[in-house]
């Protein structure tokens, strides 16, 4: 048998345009995810001069640099004068020292209290004390065991549940069984070596490689499932006209 017992195409309209929706907005999802991964990941990471995958090493195995200096080199380096950010770049590599804080306090006062600050409104970390700015001058180390554990079961649980979904709608489409059986299957081997590889990197750095491919292979299967649902349900299977199955009643 070459297709499902009950197609895309042959399902009521109603069911169409609800599972149309789902696809279109899961995309749409995920490329906001991927946009904010660039944001928040490539872009910091690029201005330091690194590469995607270098910056993912950084990210799970740590760099020794100060998650101060890396904000004065990246996000927040537009926001502080270059004479004043060299100063407290200078200030962290001293050593950070509750002596020495009084020469850059005034910095810290002009630049940032407006926005890390409890008064701010904004859930941002607070920059108004020596011991609130402390805290940022140590050397990053990469995410805890508990933050990694934390952030893997929400991604595999919630990952997971959103290839179910999508899964169980390209299942019904008429595209060879090895095809569908591939892009179903695929994406859950995906998801297991992108995140297995987090834990990894720590102690391997090479396996920041396999966190790049994990998720592009991921992004490129739920690409597959969305589009050639989508085609099946609106225009037509591959490689034929629409299917000849008979519709389900309404």
């Amino acid at each position: 048998m070459t297709g499902p017992m009950i197609s895309l195409r042959a399902l009521p309209i109603a069911f169409r345009v609800l599972f149309s929706a789902f696809m279109i907005l899961i995309g749409i999802g995920y490329l906001t995810a991927l946009f904010y991964l660039v944001l928040v990941d490539v872009d910091p990471h690029r201005t330091m001069g690194m590469d995607l995958v270098a910056g993912i090493e950084m990210k799970y195995r740590g760099s020794g640099v100060t998650r101060l200096e890396a904000a004065l080199r990246g996000t927040m380096a537009e926001n502080v004068e270059p004479d004043d950010r060299r100063r407290l770049l200078n200030w962290i590599r001293d050593g950070g020292t509750e002596a020495s804080y009084e020469k850059v306090k005034p910095i810290f006062e002009d630049n940032c209290v407006a926005c890390h600050s409890a008064q701010s409104g904004r859930s941002i970390v607070p920059l108004t004390t020596y011991e609130e700015i402390r805290k940022l001058t140590r050397a990053g180390t990469g995410p805890s065991l508990t933050q990694l554990a934390r952030i893997s079961h929400v991604h595999l649980f919630g990952i997971s549940m959103i290839f179910l979904l999508t899964g169980a709608i390209f299942a019904l489409s008429e595209t060879p069984s090895w095809l569908r059986v591939s892009l179903i299957s695929i994406p859950y081997l995906a998801i297991f070596a992108d995140i297995a590889s987090w834990w990894i990197t720590r102690y391997q750095p090479v396996f920041a490689y396999v966190v790049v491919i994990g998720g592009a292979v991921m992004g490129l299967a739920l690409a597959g499932q969305i589009l050639i649902s989508l085609w099946q349900m609106w225009i037509g299977v591959p490689g034929g006209g629409p299917s000849k199955q008979t519709a389900l009643p309404g």
